[in-house]
């Protein structure tokens, strides 16, 4: 019987004690700092908003642990020894282990501009983050307005969080559109019409050049580049996006570049350490994936796919089309396979955009301009069968048969209303095509989603 010590209680971590577990009677150690119990991250804004509880991220109970002999260790990892197969503790005591887990997830990345040390200045990533939050903004009175630096899912997030309490929020994007380091333009446009109509300040083409103290060590205001312009405010929110948590690992011997570096079977260069989820950098990136991918499901596949392999079958990293989900205050937002901003387009690809004229809905599709072949789709305010597009990439349709079966994908075929044949009149015209819809499968209710 082995043991093997996980670092890090996210969903990457803890999906691989689940299923070590279900495979196999080694002994499962499970180390944390930030809590002691596993909970959805991306649960958080819930709690702030009053939707949730704090237990109600907890997706099991707090017996569920020792029920499944996994071991619970709420420390904090301060070094790593390879070679004699060791883990040092913040309290001074250390843990052997036979094999070693990274998954360690991301830190907020900083700005380095002055003032980012100051009170009432934070990110949005923890558990405590979140606890700050509640003190550095507990009502609108002593928060009269926030800043938040950084236009990305954490910000349009921590904007939400905010203006659910009335709290007047400026929301500061070095972007000329939201998100458009990763929207195509059309998409971009409409999230950022939508929130101005939700009364938040958004400033585009905004950077910060330093925040300034009170004279108590704690923010009064922001100042914005170029211009000079000082932004009276109580709190501030850094939300540059995320980087691997990796720190404490320098001088361990394990090879580092942005995240720590693994194979296809998640090993790293020293023997029997591994490392998944979002502090996992692969070597060799799969065709249409990313070195690093900070998403609750690649964490959770990947989890699953290293406990497979350290109980006895050896199973590669293969999650399929690239999938990601989130959402733009109320607009929904999927994205699968690759549709990339303009900037990054390649000559051969060609996207498709329809927007409806009046609700906050659109789609982009992005083909192959030689081969006509699907490569994409986005689509905000319209909900997706994951299988059906999933089905698409996979079998590398053509852009035409997509069209003519777009209604395929439509997740709630009862409930929500259908753009289908608008969709397919304006791609008719815009490619001079003379395409019809095909007949709309049936829907399995139990088909996933």
């Amino acid at each position: 019987m082995e043991h093997i010590v996980i670092i890090g209680n996210g969903i990457a971590g803890v999906t691989a004690a689940r299923h070590i577990r279900k495979g196999s009677d080694h002994r499962i150690s499970l180390i944390s700092s930030e809590s002691e119990h596993f909970f959805s991250r991306t649960a958080l804004m819930y709690v702030y908003m009053g939707h949730m509880t704090f237990d109600h991220t907890k997706p099991y109970g707090d017996h569920f642990w020792k029920k499944n002999r996994i071991d619970l260790l709420h420390a904090h990892v301060v070094r790593v020894d390879p070679r004699q197969k060791k883990v040092w503790l913040d309290d001074a005591s250390s843990l052997n282990y036979d094999r070693l887990i990274l998954a360690t997830g991301s830190r907020p990345n900083k700005l380095d501009r002055p003032g980012e040390d100051l009170l009432r200045v934070q990110g949005l990533y923890s558990k405590q983050d979140l606890e700050l939050l509640e003190k550095n903004a507990r009502d609108n009175k002593r928060c009269r307005r926030a800043v938040i630096v950084g236009g990305g899912l954490i910000g349009i997030e921590l904007a939400e969080m905010l203006r659910s309490r009335q709290i007047p929020v400026t929301f500061l994007v070095r972007e000329n559109s939201f998100f458009s380091s990763v929207l195509p333009q059309g998409d971009s446009a409409m999230v950022t019409e939508h929130i101005r109509q939700h009364h938040i300040d958004l400033r585009l083409n905004a950077r910060l050049a330093e925040i300034l103290p009170d004279g108590k060590g704690r923010a009064r205001a922001v100042v914005l580049e170029g211009s000079g312009e000082e932004i009276p405010c109580d709190l501030v929110g850094l939300t540059a996006g995320v980087s691997p948590n990796i720190g404490f690992l320098k001088n361990s011997g394990i090879a580092l570049d942005r995240g720590v570096l693994v194979n296809r079977y998640f090993e790293t260069n020293c023997q029997g350490v591994y490392a998944i989820g979002d502090c996992a950098q692969q070597k060799e990136p799969l065709p249409g994936r990313k070195a690093i991918e900070p998403v609750w499901y690649t964490g959770r596949i990947m989890g699953e796919t290293l406990a497979r392999t350290l109980c006895g079958q050896p199973s590669p990293y293969s999650p399929g089309p690239w999938f990601n989900s989130a959402k733009f205050l109320d607009i929904e937002y999927q994205t699968y396979g690759q549709v990339v901003p303009e900037f990054k387009k390649h000559d051969s690809e060609i996207h498709f955009h329809w927007r409806h004229p009046r609700e906050k809905i659109c789609l982009t599709l992005a083909f192959d301009r030689t081969t006509e072949t699907f490569l994409g789709i986005n689509a905000l305010g319209i909900r997706l069968r994951h299988g059906v597009v999933e089905g698409w990439l996979k079998e590398k349709r053509k852009i035409d048969t997509v069209m003519e079966t777009l209604a395929d994908a439509n997740f709630d075929t009862e409930f929500e209303k259908h753009w289908e044949a608008t969709v397919l009149a304006q791609y008719n015209s815009t490619f001079s095509k003379s395409l019809r819809p095909g007949k709309r499968k049936p829907k399995n209710i139990f088909q996933r989603g």
